[in-house]
């Protein structure tokens, strides 16, 4: 695991079965690193874990994801280019579709939307085979008012792609 694991400082972690880290030094060899363990990361690492705990982020990203699937759900009927909602916590993707019966990715669109997204200040990407999953994966202290304001502008602007094909394209 890494980046997000420090905050913003580099550090990062393995987490594996006994097997498996058995495995790793059965050669009799044991694994170092020059960097690793150094105390100031170490510190760090136990304050994000100790916010984690406090401020049950964990609790959080359960609570906010689902509620933030709910919402992208209920845009499925009024926006047929939503073909599937999915994730576990916060990370979630909006898989975009040009229909639904055939799933053919809608990308440039996908695209349009992130695009769109970062002139209102919020970072999300593109991702999947197709390039047509909107990926989400905020930060743990994201909350249900800032699901609610994605969500609504992720409707403006599925609204504004409708009408836009609709003038060009009747």
């Amino acid at each position: 695991m890494g980046k997000p694991i420090g905050n913003g400082h580099p550090l990062a972690c393995v987490a594996t079965t006994k097997e498996v880290a058995d495995a790793f030094t059965a050669n009799g060899v044991e694994y170092f690193n020059t960097f690793g363990g150094n105390p100031v990361s170490c510190a760090i690492g136990l304050a994000v874990l100790d916010v984690i705990e406090k401020e049950d982020l964990r609790a959080n990203a359960m609570l906010v994801g689902n509620h933030f699937m709910k919402l992208m759900n209920g845009l499925k009927s009024k926006h047929p280019i939503i073909g599937d909602v999915r994730g576990v916590g916060l990370f979630v993707g909006v898989d975009m579709v040009k229909d639904q019966e055939k799933r053919t990715p809608a990308r440039e669109e996908a695209e349009y939307v992130v695009k769109r997204l970062k002139n209102e200040y919020i970072c999300m990407s593109t991702d999947g085979p197709g390039e047509n999953v909107i990926k989400f994966k905020p930060p743990m202290c994201f909350s249900m008012e800032d699901a609610q304001l994605v969500v609504e502008k992720i409707d403006q602007i599925l609204t504004e792609i409708k009408e836009n094909q609709r003038k060009c394209c009747g």
